[in-house]
């Protein structure tokens, strides 16, 4: 039974979607899910959960119910679908109710493989009533953290979904994140009142993005700085507030990059119309908040930036993988400030539930301990998750440029004292201008240039005190009173260290140069002539996406693009082994490309 499974699942992937293997663990929740099985399915952006549903969609009777929670993602996987001749649509209410009738009469008619819908139109009693009467393949509940409250992203209608495995008991369903700690797995699990499920979790190691954490100094002239490494590279800049965002995107646009602005505060049209000209390669850059973003399936994108700290992994992680979809090398840039901190620890403080407050601390926590980690970010990252390894990456910051330590012993005497000699009433950076013997207005006012701690350490630059303060902080020698203006204070491990009575090495503060662009080995393989090629065959795709008002990724990615420049197929049954490639897209577009590549 399940070779037989595996046969026919192995055939539609070639036939449709043109690739020759599956990645790890696809094959086994196709199986599983065809034999009837309810799965869980936790595995990174990017590393093909898709598949594990849209698959089964042909190997199963009746239409296949995918329940997504951004319209923007329904209409990026429907367009990439029926690019490759599958009969796919969509519900939800951007639709007028003459192109929905019509979704729901090729439904009723058993001509459609995969339906996407949102949550509040799947609950709606008469939608559900009307899927009662034709056969459903398989329910499938895509970005399932959304089910749970102690996800980052709690939707509330996602969790009534839970309702729908007694109304549904013969049809298998399948739950699929990219971003689930321990404690909201087992809550989407419990939630979704899954029959014995079989669980699958996948490696949360994305290998091809290059984690760069950077402290803030002057941000925006280190975005600038990365920016440059970037040319003409699709990527996403995070920044928290609408107002960071118009003011980030004004001064990139300023500078002449290819930008657009997107938030909340944006009118629905301007949003529509900067996501479709970023799908479409019209805009390099989105500035963004994190409404921006869950929908967006563009695998190209070679970079993100955090302008700000996020307040959770979760989140950091699943923006972060909207880099290098497509597996190629691409990189992450956090831009780390303490100050962005204090105010993120006062939005937690505020929360008024304590279970919420408690929740959201740990989770802050945890990604301050990421951004100041001075072992390899990687392992940070997926010991969190739960998946334990202590092998250096070698392609993180930490690793490519591994922190120098120094005897810091006097050095955080000096910062202790006079935070001491301040009497514990002053933030970060009063205490470093009276360390470096500044002259300013509130030093002359509260009269700091008498005290013995003035001036005692000009050898250091602002850049390095700082670091040393924020390491201190780290470590527990100091604490930053958030309830008193984020004032310095010192805690019990202290009065050791003031005393003389330990040594302390602290890491060398980084050098402030823009991380390297990351390498796209494939792409530097290639030799000139077919560098020109691969260039040719981008140009076009534009032209004919253009054409069609489909992102360009829908004709066909980068990866397929290199395998075409490379393998330089003559023949249509050349080109059906190029990567991507499968009978629709063979029909489609097979004659203009090969065209194209034997001209060279």
């Amino acid at each position: 039974m399940r070779e037989s499974i595996e046969t026919q699942a192995l055939e539609v992937l070639k036939r449709v979607f043109g690739y020759r293997q599956f990645r790890p663990q696809q094959l086994d929740i196709i199986c599983d899910l065809v034999e009837g099985r309810d799965n869980f399915v936790l595995m990174p952006t990017g590393g093909g959960k898709s598949l594990c549903y849209q698959v089964p969609a042909f190997l199963r009777p009746g239409t296949a119910i995918v329940v997504s929670p951004l319209i923007a993602l329904m209409q990026d996987q429907v367009a990439a679908l029926q690019a490759n001749g599958v009969a796919a649509q969509m519900l939800n209410s951007s639709q007028d109710p003459e192109t929905a009738e019509q979704v729901i009469r090729q439904l009723h008619n058993g001509e459609l493989e995969l339906l996407y819908v949102s949550p509040e139109r799947l609950l709606m009693n008469g939608f559900l009533a009307q899927l009662q009467r034709i056969p459903i393949a398989i329910f499938a509940i895509d970005e399932a953290h959304c089910v749970s409250q102690w996800g980052h992203q709690f939707r509330p209608e996602y969790s009534q979904i839970g309702s729908l495995r007694q109304r549904f008991t013969n049809v298998p369903f399948i739950a699929l994140t990219a971003t689930a700690d321990q404690t909201t797995q087992a809550d989407i699990l419990q939630q979704l009142q899954f029959h014995d499920p079989k669980i699958h979790l996948g490696s949360f190691d994305r290998p091809n993005i290059r984690y760069n954490v950077m402290e803030k100094q002057q941000p925006f002239n280190q975005l600038l700085g990365f920016l440059k490494q970037q040319k003409g590279e699709a990527g996403i800049i995070y920044a928290l507030s609408r107002k960071r965002v118009d003011d980030i995107a004004n001064k990139l646009a300023a500078e002449g990059f290819s930008v657009g602005a997107y938030h909340a505060g944006l009118n629905a049209k301007t949003r529509h119309q900067v996501h479709h000209d970023f799908l479409h390669d019209q805009v390099d850059i989105v500035v963004a908040t994190v409404a921006f973003g869950m929908g967006i399936d563009k695998p190209n994108v070679r970079f993100v930036v955090h302008y700000d700290v996020p307040k959770n992994i979760e989140g950091y992680y699943q923006e972060t993988g909207r880099a290098g979809r497509d597996g190629l090398p691409s990189q992450a840039l956090l831009l780390f400030g303490m100050q962005d901190v204090s105010t993120a620890r006062q939005f937690v403080e505020n929360v008024s539930n304590e279970d919420q407050r408690r929740l959201e601390t740990f989770k802050l926590n945890s990604m301050v301990s990421f951004a100041e980690a001075q072992t390899c970010r990687r392992n940070v990252l997926l010991n969190y998750f739960g998946e334990s390894n202590t092998q250096p990456c070698g392609n993180c910051d930490v690793c490519l440029n591994p922190p120098e330590l120094f005897d810091a012993t006097e050095a955080a005497q000096k910062a202790l004292s006079c935070v001491y000699r301040l009497n514990q009433g002053f933030g970060v950076k009063h205490v470093i201008d009276v360390l470096r013997g500044l002259d300013n207005e509130r030093i002359r006012q509260f009269q700091h240039d008498q005290l013995s701690t003035y001036g005692i350490g000009k050898d250091l630059s602002a850049h390095q005190w700082n670091s040393i303060i924020r390491q201190l902080i780290h470590l527990g020698y100091l604490f930053q009173d958030l309830q008193h203006y984020s004032v310095l204070k010192l805690t019990e491990l202290s009065g050791s260290l003031l005393k003389g009575q330990q040594p302390i090495q602290l890491a060398m503060p980084k050098k402030e140069a823009p991380a390297k662009r990351a390498k796209n080995d494939r792409a530097n393989a290639l030799n000139p002539a077919d560098q020109k090629l691969f260039e040719d065959l981008r140009d076009l795709r534009k032209q004919l996406a253009e054409e069609q008002n489909v992102p360009a990724y829908v004709v066909f990615g980068d990866i397929s693009l290199l395998d075409m420049a490379q393998k330089r197929p003559q023949t249509e049954d050349e080109f059906l082994e190029v990567s991507g490639v499968g009978q629709a897209k063979l029909e489609r577009y097979g004659e203009v490309f090969l065209t194209r590549i034997r001209a060279q």
